[in-house]
């Protein structure tokens, strides 16, 4: 009994070693090669070669790209194919292949100002392979390689499984929304002007309570003045939380981004 045991163990043991040295073989091979597909536009977001996504679906992708992208500077880009083999020259593992494309495409951007970012996010679906992945830029590390997986197995490859790859895909798309949503972004510099303003509404409640204090006004001016100072700080609040001053991240998904090997696969 405990023969057979230790040689079940043995066999584990080879098959996990042999899984692991293709995908060091398909990496190393792959490095040099070129992927056959044409880089999106700046904010396309989504390249549909195996027709997997409903036009409803893939308006809705787009708006949701689009809105991140501006807001966070993060560019989640969708792409699905029939076969890996249709695109490279050789056979290779959906991660090599994902982490090809992305560097070939350079999704995301390797730095924004003086801060390295590269928080790129690509979403690949091979049909015929019954393979996908989630391959994350550098910025990323491997922090969210435990939530890549949760996406992966839960939004992505349940639906997939159930035959609704549309479903999927739309589901993966808005869990990564989510996830890069939840990043804490570095801060920026405040210009002068807005302390100047903080400081100056400030002044102004001061000076309107005494003012009202000392001419003994009814409940109705209190009511009206604290009104007037609820709009003028909630103005304040989203006119100095506005990244970018110009309504956000006006740039496109490609602009040196590079892989960091984090993210998650999965199959079906």
């Amino acid at each position: 009994m405990k023969n057979r045991i230790s040689e079940l163990n043995l066999k584990t043991l080879l098959v996990s070693i042999g899984l692991v040295l293709f995908v060091m073989v398909s990496n190393l091979s792959a490095e040099g090669m070129e992927i056959s597909l044409d880089p999106l536009g700046d904010r396309e977001f989504i390249r549909d070669v195996a027709n997997m996504v409903d036009d409803e679906d893939e308006t809705e992708i787009k708006k949701l790209c689009d809105t991140l992208l501006t807001d966070k500077a993060t560019p989640i880009i969708v792409v699905t194919i029939n076969s890996m083999t249709e695109h490279a020259e050789m056979k290779m593992s959906i991660e090599a292949f994902s982490t090809l494309l992305f560097n070939q495409w350079q999704i995301g951007h390797a730095k924004l100002g003086k801060h390295d970012w590269n928080t790129g996010i690509l979403l690949l679906v091979s049909k015929n392979d019954r393979k996908a992945r989630i391959e994350l830029g550098a910025g990323w590390g491997r922090s969210e390689n435990a939530l890549c997986k949760k996406i992966m197995d839960e939004h992505i490859i349940f639906h997939f499984k159930n035959g609704d790859f549309s479903k999927g895909i739309s589901a993966g798309v808005v869990a990564l929304d989510k996830m890069a949503r939840k990043l804490e972004l570095p801060s920026t510099p405040r210009p002068w002007w807005h302390f100047a303003l903080i400081a100056g509404l400030i002044g102004m409640a001061v000076f309107t309570v005494v003012s009202l204090i000392r001419r003994g006004s009814s409940g109705w001016a209190w009511v009206f003045w604290g009104v007037v100072f609820t709009l003028l700080g909630t103005l304040l609040y989203h006119a100095l939380s506005n990244r970018g001053g110009g309504g956000g991240f006006g740039g496109g998904s490609f602009g040196g981004g590079f892989s960091g090997g984090g993210g998650a696969s999965g199959s079906w």
